[in-house]
């Protein structure tokens, strides 16, 4: 493992996330935080500042050297950089089936708009951390293959709230925070890494510059950056660049309010449209890829929950079998369970949050709301809802406590009432602060060791697999089992955590699912 020691050197010469390689100035004095407050690391000595008020106290706001328009302006970031999934979640699972017809396109969007709001502002006010919650995409994926092959949408939405119970009984318990503790701190380096380039590549697929292609992936239309959509990204990620760099306050949020005047702007005159069809096809490949930034003819409306409580909690054993049903559970569960390790761990190192250990401080309450949601998720019909990544945007615009997921949460439940007006907003805009965030992640690359092969590999597999298999849980799973395999055939057991063991036998049993399943 990494001298702890010399980390704590670097830390102390270069500073952590946020400060020293984010381009995220600290607020000086006239924001209201004393400057020699907010010059120091958060743990170190110095005068204590006292909180301005009740509110102040709670989420602890001065103690953590933010003020409240930072985390009302990181709130904000947050919510414009996952508002995507309003859109995309109902497209996703517009093929599921429930009661004989297709899921409602417009009470999908607002009931993954209430849920995200409902549960992100329990995340504020129980976790008090700046992370928001909304639907799972990877594994909305999972079950919308399910519920199209398997099952109804109602019986997988069951399977996902017992899954969801499961993870809060192992948080009760403690377990999982004593397997979020018992991760060695080059793997927790290498998961914040690794999530940096997987928000990268999620920025540039969402953006159009990256696509399916042969062999694996192509550059933008036919080799070019060809399009109005494609060139409103590079306006977008050059703006935020610079605003950035110049440690403009707001500098995420600004840049996607502009990218996305630009973007009105340009399809106002160049009537570009939508990417895909209406079959689904990629009828204009040079067209926006998610929502068309235009003003909608209706900006508020009565939003529709029919859908929530629709769920059968044992259909799908009665359906498929018990041993099927378990199966199922375990894989959406091994998912959900490290996607939130990875999350927290690469958000809370971003904001300077971690202990010397790279561990959240009082993680009980943060684990304990995100098993919730899972269960809240598959109760409403929207399936699991987990802690988002994008959250790092937030913080990386200044966000450090739960208040800014309180704004958040506030915004979606907005959001559920004005689901038109969120389709301004293209994925082209919020991508450019997905690409930078993740160039603040990869920057703790160089508190990892490299001088043992033993602790090189495991980090490469776990940086390389996020990316280039588009999962959170496969990086940190890879990692895992290598990290174990190779301590031993070095001679270090003892470097190994108990745990840990246990984790990677969880791992490839997880990595051999499908061989099992054809086995049974």
């Amino acid at each position: 493992m990494p001298d702890k020691s010399r980390n704590r050197a670097r830390k102390v010469a270069g500073g952590t996330g946020a400060t020293a390689a984010t381009g995220t100035a600290p607020a000086p004095a006239d924001a209201g935080v004393p400057a020699e407050v907010v010059a120091g690391p958060r743990r170190s000595a110095g005068p204590q500042v006292r909180p301005k008020n009740g509110v102040d106290r709670y989420f602890e706001v001065t103690a953590r050297r933010s003020t409240f328009g930072r985390e009302v302006r990181g709130g904000l970031t947050t919510f414009f950089t996952m508002a995507y999934i309003v859109v995309l979640n109902p497209i996703i699972l517009s093929g599921a089936d429930i009661d004989g017809n297709t899921l409602p396109f417009a009470s999908v969007a607002a009931v993954t708009a209430f849920v995200a709001g409902a549960l992100t502002i329990a995340m504020g006010v129980i976790g008090r951390y700046p992370f928001a919650l909304a639907a799972g995409l990877g594994i909305n994926a999972i079950v919308a293959v399910y519920a199209a092959t398997e099952l109804t949408w109602p019986e997988i939405m069951g399977l996902v709230v017992l899954e969801g119970l499961l993870i809060t009984v192992l948080v009760l318990t403690g377990f999982r925070r004593a397997v979020f503790e018992a991760i060695p701190a080059q793997l927790k380096i290498s998961i914040a890494v690794g999530i940096g380039f997987f928000l990268t590549i999620i920025g540039l697929a969402d953006a159009g510059v990256i696509r399916p292609g042969s062999p694996l992936i192509s550059f933008g239309v036919g080799g070019q950056l060809a399009g109005w959509p494609l060139l409103t990204f590079v306006v977008g990620l050059l703006v935020t660049s610079v605003l950035v760099v110049r440690r403009v306050r707001g500098g995420l949020l600004i840049g996607i309010v502009v990218t996305t005047l630009f973007a009105i702007v340009v399809e106002a005159i160049a009537q570009v449209g939508p990417r895909t069809g209406a079959d689904g096809s990629e009828a204009n490949p040079r067209g926006w890829a998610l929502q068309v930034p235009s003003w909608p003819d209706d900006w508020i409306g009565l939003p529709d929950l029919s859908l929530i409580g629709d769920f059968s909690l044992f259909g799908g054993f009665s359906r498929i079998g018990v041993i099927a049903a378990v199966l199922i559970v375990f894989a959406i569960m091994i998912a959900d369970f490290f996607d939130t390790v990875g999350t927290v761990t690469a958000v809370g190192a971003e904001g300077d949050l971690l202990d010397e250990d790279r561990n959240l401080p009082r993680s009980q309450p943060v684990l304990l709301v995100d098993s919730l949601a899972a269960a809240a998720g598959g109760a409403s019909s929207v399936s699991s809802n987990t802690t988002y990544i994008e959250s790092a945007a937030g913080v990386g615009d200044g966000a450090r406590t739960g208040l800014a997921s309180v704004v958040t949460g506030v915004v979606f439940l907005v959001a559920a009432f004005f689901t038109p007006l969120v389709q301004v907003v293209p994925s082209e805009a919020a991508a450019p602060v997905l690409v930078i965030v993740g160039a603040m992640l990869i920057s703790q690359i160089r508190d990892l060791a490299w001088d043992d092969m033993s602790l090189v590999i495991p980090a490469f597999l776990t940086i390389a697999l996020m990316p280039f298999t588009y999962s959170i849980t496969n990086g940190i799973g890879a990692g895992v089992v290598s990290f174990v395999l190779l301590r031993l055939a070095v001679g270090r057991r003892r470097d190994v955590h108990p745990l840990m063991w246990i984790v990677a036998a969880v791992f490839v049993v997880y990595f051999a699912l499908e061989p099992i399943q054809q086995l049974l």
